[in-house]
């Protein structure tokens, strides 16, 4: 049980498996904030196309 318990505390994939997540989460965020920045410049543009063809 000693053991066990000792392997337990000593394996470190758990670990490794959130810091892929969190780093996972972090790009998404970049992602989606670009991806909406961009979104908004070319729903600018579209208007002033729009508005220039009437």
């Amino acid at each position: 049980m000693r053991r066990l318990m000792a392997n337990f505390l000593a394996d470190q994939s758990g670990a490794t498996a959130i810091e892929y997540c969190l780093i996972a989460v972090g790009l998404s965020i970049v992602i989606v904030a670009a991806v909406n920045g961009i979104g908004t410049a070319l729903n600018g543009k579209f208007a002033s196309v729009s508005s220039s063809l009437q």
